[in-house]
């Protein structure tokens, strides 16, 4: 751009200097002039129009009056002394109210004058007032071209320090005319004008100082297609060029092994969706390219199930393969779920977790590298340098958004080839935000539960129905079933929710002097926890008092009730995955959610929302319209590469697939990225890339 490099250091702007400059940075993240370009409002206020006094309530917003000051009188004493301006426009007086620099206000208006001020109203001892309004000279305030005022997020400390809306709409006026060349334009010409967008100049120009409502709305659209458009078109460059790099490993034939198993070991009946997504793995696997894979289900819906038949595919084909899980005791169900389902198979299934030390850990090594071992299990210790495969064929990643892409990239890595990719997740995931952080990965959804089950019945108790609540528990262990209490465990309070969970603790016991009750919690030794996890599997304890340490681990069939105290305190998505801990056996059973009676809004509804549906994927909806898309652990690298500031996958959905199709489009047209159209297209998209690592074999 001539004349101005957006990359600049914003202290050379006007207004800023030194000081200025470090508070931006520090405070808000501006470091240059395009840091401040993009640096959009989260609202805008219309001030092309006066109101008069008498037209005031207390629920408007903002307002602007024009007037004179009658006169000036000075308020309390010490901290609570403020300026009152008693302000009349001809139709009443209203109350302009100042804390801060009370000597400067003073000299700086005075009863002569006509001014425009402009506040948000408030109605206190029986009249208007409007504190630390903003006052200009009438003379210089031409309302017509006053029009959308932005407002910019100020954080309490730059506040604190000065900086002020006026402050931002000042600097951002300076940058915008030094800014006398359009903005370049980073959208191919033909897809901006087949969508009627805007362009860029008018639309960032419009998004600070638009002229009316309907120009905002068009610029916001424009913007939000922008960010949308570049994250779909990373992902879609990045599948692209996987698919052209990596060839497939060669697994193209159902052999010996998957047909002995499920036709003489199979445990019970596939459901219909389970029998979809191992064909589809299927394909993919003989295709000649890599599988890359998500599946989704529901906890209980035979995931484990499926993976080991896509493992058993891959042992056919001569492949050895592999599943990581983020915990040690899941990682060790996985691998006794392998051998009951396995039976007396010729398939060697080992597991590598930090606990296997010294002749055991030598011999799985061993033969993983001799090709002796079929099916490694294991935890991150999967991927130490001392494990070499001979021949790895297939990778399952466990709930992978705990793991980041770092730490699975070097599984792929043990293979002169990379292997086929599962990657599984009882999280489920809105179509939109899968299509965003997962859009590189073909999906795979089981959407029913297996034969038999019977969805857990899910109630919410106010904690004064204890009496009740423990005539129901006893209920259900006289009938030999097992219940699990779990108690939130957040961090900033870690200390009060540990003493939360060892008072209930006690009062079970008390409550329940007959049964045997194990405890849980992460601030325990692994072996203690270990073993109290163990007793409860085996039925030897009845209770399972715990924090949320079992949310992704145990499977107890015989556990039917789960009581989540301070449910108030979990999110949708948690609560699902503590629930789906219960219903694994074929008796009813039940989630019950304790909170107390005084609930916020969307509080209440979070509960509702357990009681009435037991569909993950509706959940996972109403997780995001509530709590917004938020930012899903180790997530950021595999799609979001770069930060969204106008666009939200909640209420943006459409644009989310406008922004696919037509970045889809776009990579069809130019695979190679070397046609002159999109050149400044493709350069945009280096410069937003802020991670060099090339990840794009990788899930």
């Amino acid at each position: 751009m001539p004349g101005v490099d957006l990359h600049t250091d914003i202290v050379f702007l006007s207004g800023v200097g030194p000081q200025r400059a470090k508070l931006l940075k520090e405070q808000m993240g501006i470091a240059t002039l395009g840091d401040l370009l993009t640096y959009f409002p989260y609202k805008h206020i219309d001030r092309s129009k006066l109101y008069y006094s008498h037209e005031l309530t207390p629920e408007m917003p903002y307002v602007q009056l024009c007037g004179r000051f009658l006169s000036f009188t000075v308020e309390g004493v010490g901290r609570k002394q403020r300026l009152v301006g008693h302000f009349s426009d001809g139709h009443g007086v209203v109350d302009m109210v100042w804390f801060n620099s009370i000597p400067y206000i003073r000299k700086a208006y005075d009863e002569l004058h006509t001014y425009v001020v402009f506040g948000k109203p408030t109605f206190f001892n029986g009249r208007y007032n409007i504190t630390h309004p903003e006052v200009d000279p009438a003379e210089q305030v031409e309302l017509s071209a006053l029009g959308m005022f932005p407002n910019y997020s100020i954080p309490e400390k730059a506040k604190k320090r000065g900086v002020t809306q006026r402050m931002m709409q000042g600097l951002v006026r300076n940058l915008l005319r030094l800014l006398q060349a359009p903005l370049p334009e980073v959208l191919p010409a033909d897809l901006v004008g087949r969508m009627r967008l805007m362009t860029r100049d008018e639309a960032v120009r419009a998004m600070h100082f638009p002229q009316n409502a309907l120009e905002l709305s068009a610029a916001s659209y424009r913007m939000k297609f922008e960010e949308l458009f570049f994250v779909q078109l990373n992902i879609l460059r990045y599948t692209q060029l996987r698919k052209r790099q990596y060839v497939g490993l060669p697994v193209n034939r159902v052999g010996d092994l998957f047909n002995d198993f499920y036709y003489h070991h199979l445990p019970f009946e596939l459901t219909g969706a389970q029998k979809r997504v191992i064909r589809e793995m299927r394909e993919d696997m003989r295709s000649g390219r890599q599988m890359n894979r998500l599946l989704q289900g529901d906890v209980g819906s035979g995931k484990t199930l499926v993976a080991l038949m896509a493992m058993l595919i891959a042992l056919d084909s001569g492949f050895q393969a592999c599943i990581m899980a983020p915990t040690e005791i899941l990682a060790e169900q996985h691998a006794q779920t392998f051998r009951h389902f396995l039976g007396d198979m010729p398939v060697r299934v080992e597991l590598l977790t930090g606990k296997v030390k010294g002749k055991a850990r030598k011999d799985i090594l061993e033969g993983l590298a001799a090709g002796g071992v079929h099916i490694l299990v294991g935890t991150h210790a999967v991927i130490e340098d001392a494990v070499c495969f001979s021949n790895l064929g297939l990778v399952i990643v466990d709930e992978q958004h705990r793991f980041g892409v770092a730490q699975r990239s070097k599984l792929w890595g043990k293979n002169a080839t990379p292997p086929h990719v599962l990657v599984m997740t009882a999280t489920p995931i809105p179509r939109t935000l899968a299509m965003t952080v997962y859009g590189d990965l073909d999906v795979s959804v089981i959407d029913e539960l297996p034969p038999g089950r019977k969805p857990i019945r899910t109630l919410h108790f106010f904690d004064n129905r204890r009496a009740q609540l423990y005539d129901h528990v006893r209920r259900e262990i006289a009938r030999g079933r097992q219940v699990y209490v779990v108690y939130p465990l957040i961090k900033e309070s870690e200390k009060i929710d540990l003493e939360n969970l060892e008072d209930g603790y006690e009062m079970l016991r008390a409550e329940f002097p007959d049964y045997r009750i194990s405890k849980v919690h992460g601030q325990m030794k692994p072996q203690e926890k270990d073993e109290e996890m163990r007793r409860f599997a085996t039925g030897e304890t009845q209770i399972l008092v715990a924090t949320t340490v079992i949310e992704v681990g145990v499977n107890v069939p015989n556990a039917s009730v789960m009581i989540i105290e301070n449910a108030e305190r979990f999110g949708l998505a948690q609560l699902h995955q503590l629930r789906g801990r219960v219903g694994r056996g074929a008796e009813q059973s039940y989630c019950i959610l304790i909170t107390s009676y005084k609930l916020a809004e969307d509080t209440r509804r979070r509960m509702q929302i357990m009681t009435e549906t037991n569909d993950g994927f509706e959940i996972a909806e109403e997780d995001m319209k509530l709590r917004g898309p938020g930012t899903l652990d180790g997530t950021r690298q595999s799609g979001l590469a770069f930060e969204l500031k106008v666009a939200d996958l909640v209420r943006d959905a459409q644009v989310v697939q406008q922004a696919r199709d037509a970045a889809r489009e776009v990579v069809t047209a130019d695979p190679e990225q070397c046609l002159p159209a999109y050149a400044a297209m493709w350069q945009h998209l280096r410069e937003l890339k802020q991670q060099e690592v090339d990840w794009s074999g990788i899930s």
